[in-house]
């Protein structure tokens, strides 16, 4: 598709998606978030693709945010509606089943922060600034950001961060486990590429049911996400890629996985 606010450049099996508003630091428009649903949605079905990188365009923001103009203009009903739409959007980037990797550039506010929070990994620059501000305009984090940032850091810092509304610089953001990596922003993609290489050697199938054994097991018991994990387990041990996995170990040479 042709976006007008996203840019999409490929190597390899890397899809890069850069928000390109540069002019607003790259904040999130209700246009922007339809073209990020329909970017996606392609993105899950070319079976090319094996991983994704999501940046901002420029050196300063990912993403600063949200317009606060759409959101100074809805009511209750509307701002429900709006927050639903949000989460439905980051919720496909989520659910992807390859990996997507944010490369936080600089600022990564509000519902950057929330987009961050939805990929599955996250590689900041040295420059990145995180933080939930929503309070401080008197409302609150509606893309998912109070459910992903709490499941990623875990409920006493995330309360922090959400109430206070106060930034995160990206020494931080690596010690609470809210990044992966800080690395020098000449190094940014780069760095993304460097996790990315190694998974695209290993069975695209087992990539996907490993990602999405551990999404949706954050969200039961152990129990439950062990039983959901051991039905995982024997579907992609009945794929072509799992016989050819174990023949290739056992025959000392490398994998050909097909994704069969």
């Amino acid at each position: 598709m042709e976006a007008k606010h996203l840019v999409v450049d490929r190597t390899g099996k890397t899809a890069v998606v850069r928000i390109n508003r540069p002019k607003v630091l790259n904040a999130l428009n209700k246009e922007t978030m339809n073209e990020l649903r329909e970017v996606f949605l392609e993105l899950k079905r070319d079976s090319s693709v094996g991983g994704v990188i999501v940046t901002g365009e420029g050196d300063r923001a990912f993403v600063a945010g949200a317009d606060i103009n759409e959101i100074a203009a809805l009511d209750a009903e509307g701002a429900r509606a709006f927050s639903l739409s949000g989460q439905h959007v980051f919720g496909l980037i989520e659910k992807i089943g390859k990996p997507v990797i944010a490369a936080v550039n600089g600022f990564a506010l509000g519902g950057g922060c929330e987009l961050a929070l939805a990929c599955t990994m996250r590689v900041a620059s040295e420059k990145a600034v995180f933080g939930l501000p929503e309070v401080s305009l008197g409302v609150i984090p509606g893309y998912g950001g109070t459910q992903r940032l709490a499941r990623l850091v875990g409920k006493g810092i995330a309360s922090e961060i959400v109430a206070t509304g106060r930034k995160v610089l990206a020494d931080e953001a690596l010690r609470i486990g809210l990044v992966n990596r800080v690395v020098p922003p000449e190094n940014l993609l780069d760095a993304c590429g460097e996790i990315l290489e190694p998974i695209y050697k290993v069975g695209p199938i087992a990539v996907r049911c490993a990602l999405d054994a551990i999404h949706h097991g954050l969200d039961m018991t152990l129990e439950e996400g062990s039983a959901y994990e051991a039905s995982l387990f024997g579907l992609v041990c009945g794929t072509e890629d799992a016989k050819e996995g174990c023949r290739a170990f056992l025959e000392k040479r490398k994998a050909e996985f097909r994704g069969k």
